[in-house]
């Protein structure tokens, strides 16, 4: 077996006008599709796509994802505070991990997510 990459991630939500304000309008990510008439919705982040999908449409039971999901960006301070002027609660300060910043908050739903920002480069060990 050979994976090549990471075609999706599902962000289960409750609210599809909701979810898609927040991922479309409130973090500005580029809307591509929808599932035919059925509330599952692909947005991008430029490395990875984002499955919004109304998980009891699709036979499953909601339940937020466990693990964030990281969203890179150039300033992790600045985007925090765009979010922040648009209602977004962080949990907690920006952790400086010696080699990336990081904030951490959730989606409507309380899917995690977090703004990151690399400033070091990866190690070869």
């Amino acid at each position: 077996m050979n994976v090549t990459g990471t075609d999706f991630v599902v962000v289960p939500i409750t609210d599809v006008d909701r979810a898609r304000a927040f991922y479309g309008d409130t973090l500005g990510l580029p809307f591509t599709i929808q599932y035919g008439s059925m509330p599952g919705f692909e947005y991008e982040t430029g490395s990875l796509t984002l499955a919004l999908l109304q998980m009891t449409a699709f036979g499953q039971e909601f339940s937020p994802n466990g693990g964030p999901i990281a969203l890179r960006v150039d300033d992790v301070a600045a985007a925090r505070t765009e979010l922040e002027a648009a209602g977004v609660e962080f949990r907690g300060d920006i952790i400086d991990s010696g080699v990336c910043h990081q904030a951490f908050f959730a989606d409507p739903d309380g899917n995690p997510l977090i703004l990151h920002h690399r400033y070091a480069p990866r190690s070869s060990s």
